[in-house]
């Protein structure tokens, strides 16, 4: 069960990601690189507050 979370957690983190790199970011290159930088370190602090202690 716990794989099953984690699996759909990284399936929602790529959907995020290119979802702002195709409706925001398509042609900024700088912009994009950064704010996919923030997108992963917030999902990887929610994993590591949340997630990581089951």
């Amino acid at each position: 069960m716990f794989k099953l979370l984690i699996a759909l957690y990284v399936v929602a983190l790529i959907a995020v990601v290119v979802s702002v790199d195709v409706l925001l970011f398509r042609h900024r290159f700088l912009e994009r690189l950064m704010v996919n930088a923030g997108i992963v370190l917030v999902f990887a602090a929610f994993y590591l507050r949340f997630l990581k202690s089951r």
